[in-house]
Formats: C-alpha cells, sequence, structure tokens
C-alpha cells in the first residue's frame, strides 16, 4: 500500500536528469485576459435576439486588461459576455469619469437617469464643472419644493385639526341639546332651546341678559308701584285736613254731600294702586339684610331624655 501524501518519488536507476530540458511558453503578447465569474452591473437588451437581462445576472466572462487604456492613472477594463439566448458576444468597459460603465458592442443598456446624473435636454460631454454646477442648481431647486411642499402640508394639517375641532364642538352641542330635550320631556317641562348654531359663550350670554332684563323689569314695577302709593296717600291726606278746618266742629261738616263722589274714586284708585302695589311686592319682595336667629329645638323629649329641674 503506497502512502497517501507521496514525500518522495522513485527514481529509476538510469535516470539521467541532464535529458530533460526546460522549456518556457512564449511570453503573451498583448493586454492580459482572464477568466472571471461576474454578475451584470446592470440591466441591458441584446441588439440581436432582443433578450433581457437583469441586473446581478451572473456570466462567465473574460476579463481584458489593455495597459494603455486608462484614466487619470486608473486602470480600465474590459469585459467580453455572452447573450444567454443567443450566444452573440457583447462588449462593456468601466467607466471611472462617470464612476459607471459603458456598453461597447452587443447590447443596449436601460437608461437609468437617477443614477448617472442625466436626463431629457442634457449633454452627455458636459464638463466637470458645468456637472457640479447643474447638480448644486437642482439640489437648491428640490430644497426650495420641498419646503414648499412642508409649509401646504403643515397649512393643510392646521386646516384639518381645526375642522375636526369645530365638528367636534357642534357633536357636544348637539348632545346637551339632546340631552335637555330628553330631560324636560321626562319632567313635563317646555323649554325653549337657542338655535343649532349659537355656541355655548352666546348662550350663557343671551341667558345672563335675559335674567338681566327680569330683574330690571321687577325692580321698575316695584319702584313705580311705591311712587304711585305715596301720590295716593299724599292725595287722600289733603282733602281729610280740609274736613277739620271747615265746618262746625264736625268730620267732614264743611263739606257738600256732592263731595263724596271725588271721595269713592279715589278710594278706587287707591284699591287698584295697592292691589299693584301688593302683585308687584309678591313679585319682588325687597331684600332684607336683618340677621334672623332661629330657636333651637329641645330635641331631648323626643329622644325620651328627662332633664333635672
Amino acid at each position: 500500500m503506497s502512502e497517501r501524501k507521496v514525500l518522495t518519488k522513485y527514481y529509476p536507476p538510469d535516470f539521467d536528469p541532464s535529458l530533460v530540458g526546460r522549456s518556457r511558453a512564449p511570453k503573451q503578447s498583448g493586454p492580459k485576459v482572464q477568466v472571471v465569474r461576474l454578475m451584470a452591473p446592470f440591466s441591458l437588451r441584446c441588439v440581436s435576439c432582443g433578450e433581457y437581462m437583469y441586473r446581478g445576472r451572473k456570466f462567465n466572462a473574460r476579463k481584458e486588461t489593455p495597459p494603455e487604456e486608462r484614466y487619470l492613472n486608473i486602470q480600465i477594463y474590459r469585459f467580453y459576455i455572452r447573450c444567454t439566448r443567443c450566444s452573440a458576444e457583447i462588449v462593456f468597459r468601466t467607466d471611472p469619469k462617470n464612476q459607471d460603465y459603458v456598453v461597447e458592442k452587443g447590447a443596449k443598456r436601460n437608461t437609468e437617469p437617477w443614477k448617472r446624473g442625466l436626463g431629457d435636454g442634457i449633454d452627455e460631454n458636459e464638463t466637470d464643472e458645468q456637472r457640479l454646477d447643474r447638480l448644486e442648481r437642482e439640489m437648491a431647486e428640490a430644497a426650495g419644493e420641498e419646503e414648499r411642499n412642508a409649509m401646504a402640508e403643515l397649512e393643510q394639517k392646521t386646516a384639518d385639526a381645526k375642522r375636526e375641532m369645530a365638528v367636534a364642538d357642534a357633536l357636544d352641542e348637539i348632545r346637551v341639546r339632546n340631552a335637555r330635550l330628553e330631560k324636560a320631556q321626562r319632567e313635563g317641562v317646555e323649554i325653549e332651546l337657542p338655535p343649532v348654531g349659537m355656541t355655548r359663550e352666546e348662550e350663557e350670554r343671551k341667558r345672563q341678559e335675559e335674567e338681566d332684563a327680569e330683574a330690571a323689569r321687577r325692580a321698575f314695577a316695584f319702584a313705580r308701584g311705591q311712587e304711585m302709593l305715596e301720590e295716593v296717600i299724599g292725595e287722600e291726606d289733603g282733602p281729610t285736613t280740609a274736613g277739620f278746618a271747615v265746618g262746625d266742629g264736625s268730620y267732614g261738616g264743611g263739606v257738600s254731600s256732592s263731595a263724596g263722589i271725588p271721595s269713592a274714586s279715589k278710594t278706587a284708585a287707591l284699591t287698584t294702586t295697592t292691589t299693584a302695589v301688593d302683585s308687584a311686592t309678591t313679585d319682588m319682595p325687597p331684600p332684607s339684610f336683618k340677621r334672623v336667629v332661629k330657636k333651637k329645638k329641645d330635641r331631648a323629649a323626643l329622644l325620651g331624655i328627662k332633664k333635672k329641674a
């Protein structure tokens, strides 16, 4: 059984090492070519059969390194692949200037303006300074548009928030009105509700104004009743004094029988005024600031407690 790892080799007795010559292959001329495994760096379409090959498709390619092709001392590489359908040769190379790839033969690259920075109406042969100026201008325009869009979005959000708050307030007002109506229907009381569009502040202000107007009306009615009562009392006191002065010493002796008619009319007026004053007094009693001391009730007798004498 021979060894698995051969460390020494067998040389026969008649072996002559001088007969073994060293041969070298001729040095390769031209660009260096290697067989590599790569993925397509972009999506492309074959011009021979129209087959689409997506980005990331794997190929067994030949990598060529031309020594004379450089850009700012950066080596340019060329790759040779074949179409997956018709086996037509496709050639593309690196482009260090634009940090991209360029298709040279056999296929057409699908445009990618978002990556190359090229679009309609833009010259592909523009210089680096022109490209930088164009990119700065496009970035400034994009920033301004984003700012305008942000302001418009903020205004729209503010308007939506105000609309939602108004809708919520209207719903709350409707709920309060319905609750008041249900409560009034249960109690059998008729109430007058404000219009639907009226807010709580307006409703409260209107109710306060109505209360103030009612209080003022009652106060003026009471004051008017007091003035009428004073006038009637003053008119009644004048003829009475004259009756005592004229005559033979008796009450009303110097007054004729026709003087009784004005006295009856005055009595009726006095009665009417007194009724009005009484109604006004009943409607609004005068305020009293006198301290009322309530008498304490003796609850000891209710509990059956007898006090000692």
